[in-house]
């Protein structure tokens, strides 16, 4: 089972990265795997209640990859850190099937450091769904959710679940929907879209505009309805001085 996870690793390896042209290579000079194959083993033996020595395999890879995994975290199969360095997944994180994370990305509690006692055991990591992308620097922090197929922007700092099939981009992370969800689950470099990364930001301004531009335009119809009606009370008004007019002649 350990060594049937490890190939499906280094084929993912193979099929996401394109500089890579051989199975060799990678196991040779990808740190990337380094750190997952340290993982894998660190974790089987955290599993089989070896826990120490789990833990001194993880640190073992730390010194030799620059990556922290620590081995109670739960990493699913086909998991790829391109170009690695600095990357962190604490205890309890859990990471899906085909999930992919660039350098840089901390996967990383939020609990308070004062009674650390009471919160062993305790989820304090981030989930992540099946083919997840995170990009590089990004911050995903606490218990939250990272629903299936979301991909989360280069230097993102998530603090709330991110539904599925959508990106968060953004410091704090806001949600961008895709233009074509039908092409949510294909692997893009760096949890780019197809139609680029859009503007949170700017979006939200561009709402605005049209908003105002719609009150514009409404309170224009006011004004003209306003208009109108003032010329037709004026009118009515005009009528009823000629009457009084007419009746004051005819009386004279």
């Amino acid at each position: 089972m350990l060594f049937k996870r490890l190939k499906a690793d280094l084929d993912a390896f193979l099929e996401r990265d394109p500089a890579a042209r051989s199975r060799v290579e990678v196991v040779i000079l990808y740190q990337g795997f380094h750190a997952v194959v340290f993982y894998r083993f660190s974790h089987w033996l955290w599993q089989s209640g070896l826990r120490f020595l789990g833990r001194f395999v993880s640190q073992v890879g730390r010194l030799f990859t620059g990556i922290e995994i620590h081995p109670g975290a739960t990493i699913g199969c086909c998991f790829v850190i391109d170009h690695g360095s600095g990357v962190v997944i604490g205890e309890t994180a859990e990471i899906g099937d085909n999930v992919t994370l660039y350098h840089d990305v901390t996967l990383g509690g939020v609990a308070p450091s004062v009674d650390s006692h009471e919160q062993v055991g305790v989820k304090r990591h981030p989930t992540l769904g099946n083919n997840v992308i995170v990009g590089s620097g990004a911050q995903i922090l606490g218990p939250i959710t990272v629903g299936d197929c979301a991909r989360v922007g280069a230097n993102a700092v998530v603090t709330s679940d991110v539904p599925a099939n959508v990106t968060a981009v953004g410091i704090p992370a806001k949600i961008v929907m895709p233009k074509d969800k039908s092409k949510s689950s294909e692997f893009r470099a760096y949890a780019t879209t197809p139609e680029g990364v859009p503007d949170p930001v700017q979006q939200v301004l561009d709402q605005m505009r049209q908003s105002l531009s719609e009150l514009k335009g409404r309170v224009d119809e006011l004004e003209q309805e306003r208009d109108e009606l003032r010329e037709k009370l004026a009118d009515k008004d005009n009528g009823k001085d000629d009457g009084k007019s007419g009746r004051k002649t005819s009386v004279a």
